[in-house]
């Protein structure tokens, strides 16, 4: 059958596949990808490794740590916990970069670890960024990570697949960062949530290499696991620049050699003709116009000549970050810099993405530029973009950056304002004290367009189940009917850090902020059933682990947040995804209450992929082995132990 490039790049990855099984959208793989980056997380997956029995990594190649987040905290505390890290790193064999060298994604680029067709990860959420070079880049949460050390694999269940078609060509002035504010304030009703993502057409081959960078870094906010473009002549040029000067200095540690390149040029990776997507969103970039983001919501977008004129005055600036820290980026702010000042009261931060960025910035000249218009320089890193160090928002203040979020209390105070732009706009309203830079009067609507396509009605996949593993499971159905039931809800925050409570004192905390009656009407041996996006916001995986304690067998909703099904099965608690399940009990029970024993039991069929509920039956995505094996071991640090033992 025909593969799309995301199918494509998970069978390259995946183990123990059954002979000429071709990977598809919903698929569970054991998969072992390319290399696994963690930055200053490094010092909470090292305990989660020993603590696992674990001594050696499995590859010293595959782990790389990147000190990026906190690196202008100098306290002995901060300092102690990079040298652990790097003792570590010294001891294990594994690649290490310091506090200075940049942020870890833009450093995983510049050094040759990510290439087209591979499956790159990180144990932090912008990941995402690695497929504007080709490769599949997805976040994992610690728990793989250490599981990546330990034994080189850890799973992944193949998204649903969305097509993004770009046509035309950006107008002078508009950027990568224009094209994915645009695509996350037009398609901004979760239409893309938890999909991967692929850009195709001829309007791929107008955008430089750090604007497709810039693009699939932001598709986390839009909501995808991954945004890949597919290899070209560009990118080939930009990683035929990147080999020579890596060997040109003498350190090329990661994977792009001069054998790789060619293989690539030879063969580049890319979908087949007649693959198949869920949906296609089509997008003239000819129509993108300069945008503002926010404030506070990265899909609330306006075009910047809309805003500009509201005249909303700004305290500070910021250009830096992983999405927009690049040299073009700073180079595009220092042409409307030069001979300017930033207006009175107005604090303009930059940063570039790594000390690379910066001596090729220092070299062409527009350092010096931005330091005679008033910016304000901090060493390479995350800073401000993740709240840490000098230059953060204070109480009421507005601020205008070229980072990838805005949410309230981010960037500094609760009470401040932040709008997302990109760097010329930044730059622009630095100098005029007030959001600007549009170049011209746009129409009220975005640009961009959505067709569906049609499934193909097959019957679900039978499934071999293993052995120990239950064929069915029926129990009443608990409808808990909510979208986007947040995982404070679920487990709140004055229970979260409280680490001596009991199995049991956690289950009694279950669903007491999303509703107080919760614990007086569900029954040990419920099935929940939820709505969209079950299980969104913080990463706790408590909010997993007390519905466990309390007796949920499994909760079956109509979509999840990919981290809370990630916490989920790593700690071997079944989830299951059924929007047909919640549309039918919402016609059911029009009268929608917090938590409502329906009286009716939901039955699953795991060899048939099938729920029965109320005389009917629906289709599941197929549970294959991977998914069996962390069932039936637990969770992924006993099924890992074991294959230490």
């Amino acid at each position: 059958m025909p593969q799309n490039l995301i199918e494509k790049i998970a069978q390259t990855h995946a183990l123990d596949l059954p002979a000429g099984a071709p990977v598809h959208s919903g698929d569970f793989l054991r998969v072992r990808p390319a290399h696994v980056m963690t930055h200053d997380n490094t010092g909470a997956v090292i305990p989660k490794f020993e603590g696992i029995g674990a001594a050696r990594v499995f590859d010293d190649r595959q782990p790389v740590f990147t000190l990026d987040h906190d690196v202008q905290n100098r306290s002995q505390v901060n300092l102690a916990k990079y040298e652990r890290i790097e003792a570590f790193a010294r001891e294990q064999g594994i690649e290490f970069f310091g506090a200075g060298r940049g942020i870890g994604h833009q450093v995983m680029c510049e050094e040759g670890f990510v290439l087209p067709g591979t499956m790159v990860v990180a144990s932090d959420s912008h990941s995402n960024l690695y497929g504007g070079l080709g490769a599949l880049g997805t976040p994992v949460v610690r728990t793989d990570a250490a599981a990546l050390w330990a034994v080189g694999e850890t799973w992944y269940q193949v998204p649903p697949i969305t097509r993004v078609l770009l046509e035309g060509s950006l107008s002078d002035g508009v950027s990568g960062k224009d094209v994915i504010i645009t695509l996350c304030g037009r398609f901004n009703s979760d239409e893309v949530l938890n999909h991967g993502l692929e850009f195709v057409g001829p309007g791929v081959a107008t955008l430089a290499v750090d604007e497709r960078l810039a693009i699939a870094n932001m598709t986390t906010e839009w909501g995808a696991l991954a945004g890949v473009f597919a290899c070209d002549e560009t990118t080939l040029a930009w990683l035929e620049v990147r080999l020579e000067a890596l060997e040109g200095e003498g350190r090329n540690r990661g994977d792009l050699t001069a054998e790789r390149l060619a293989a690539l040029r030879a063969a580049p990776p890319i979908a087949d003709a007649d693959a198949g997507y869920r949906q296609t969103i089509t997008l003239d970039l000819s129509e993108v116009r300069r945008g503002v983001s926010g404030p506070d919501h990265v899909k609330r977008m306006r075009s910047l000549d809309q805003v500009e004129r509201e005249r909303i005055g700004v305290h500070k600036a910021y250009i830096l970050s992983c999405v927009n820290g690049r040299a073009d980026d700073l180079s595009a702010a220092a042409r409307i810099l030069d001979g300017a000042r930033v207006a009175e009261g107005v604090e303009l931060y930059v940063a570039a993405a790594s000390s690379e960025v910066e001596q090729e910035v220092r070299r062409r000249g527009d350092w010096e530029i931005l330091e005679r218009a008033g910016a304000r320089f901090l060493p390479p890193g995350c800073g401000p973009c993740i709240g840490l160090g000098e230059g953060l928002l204070g109480e009421d203040e507005v601020g205008i950056s070229a980072t990838n979020r805005n949410f309230t209390g981010r960037m500094g105070a609760r009470s401040a304002r932040c709008y997302l732009a990109s760097p010329a706009v930044v730059a622009q309203s630095a100098v005029a004290g007030y959001i600007a830079g549009a170049l011209e009067d746009s129409t009220a609507d975005l640009p961009g367009a959505l067709t569906l396509h049609d499934k193909d009605g097959a019957e679900p996949d039978r499934v071999e189940l293993l052995e120990g593993f239950a064929g069915s499971l029926a129990a009443e159905a608990l409808f808990l009917d909510a979208d986007n039931l947040n995982t404070d809800g679920i487990y709140g925050k004055d229970w979260t850090y409280q680490d001596g409570l009991s199995p049991q004192e956690m289950a009694s905390h279950s669903m007491e902020n999303y509703d107080p009656q919760f614990l007086s009407i569900a029954r040990s041996g419920d099935v929940i059933v939820g709505g969209y996006n079950f299980g969104t916001g913080s990463s706790r995986e408590q909010a997993v682990t007390c519905l466990a304690f309390f007796g949920i067998q499994c909760v079956i909703a109509a979509s999840f947040s990919e981290t809370y099904k990630r916490n989920a099965f790593n700690n071997g608690f079944l989830c299951i995804d059924c929007p047909e399940l919640v549309e039918k009990l919402r016609r059911s029970f029009p009268d929608a209450v917090p938590t409502r024993r329906t009286e009716l039991e939901v039955a699953i069929d795991f060899a048939g992929s099938t729920i029965s509920f109320d005389g009917a039956r629906y289709p599941i995505q197929p549970l294959g082995p991977a998914a069996q094996d962390l069932i039936l071991a637990g969770g992924l640090e006993p099924l890992v132990r074991s294959k230490i033992a």
